[in-house]
């Protein structure tokens, strides 16, 4: 079973900064790219940003310029830095595996990101 950990959320005011990260096993690590999504209340999960095997990245348009999504393949983690951060971007963000369009693991509980004065 496929199982990464999510961790790093919080309180945050807006325009602060946060840093998630995703522990996954190493097999996982080295076979498939990883995503951070995000679940906002009452709206469906959307994803933020992908990092493939050689370190290629994408983002939702909203987070451009925003967020950076990196790899420490010593550490088998990934870590999503959100900076500039905004109440819309208050969500519980989950991590997942990917091979191409396929959804490789179970979904955690994720971690919390409140953006609010």
């Amino acid at each position: 079973q496929v199982q990464l950990l999510e961790s790093g959320g919080g309180l945050v005011q807006p325009g602060g900064s946060l840093r998630l990260s995703c522990a996954a096993s190493r097999s996982i690590f080295e076979f498939a790219a990883i995503a951070w999504y995000r679940q906002a209340p009452g709206k469906q999960r959307e994803l933020v940003a992908t990092i493939t095997r050689s370190g290629r990245t994408s983002y939702l348009d909203s987070v451009k310029d925003r967020f950076t999504i990196s790899r420490d393949n010593d550490r088998t983690t990934v870590y999503l830095q959100m900076n500039s951060l905004k109440p819309e971007d208050t969500a519980v963000y989950f991590c997942n595996a990917l091979n191409g369009a396929i959804i490789l693991g179970s979904w955690g509980q994720g971690t919390r990101v409140t953006v609010s004065s």
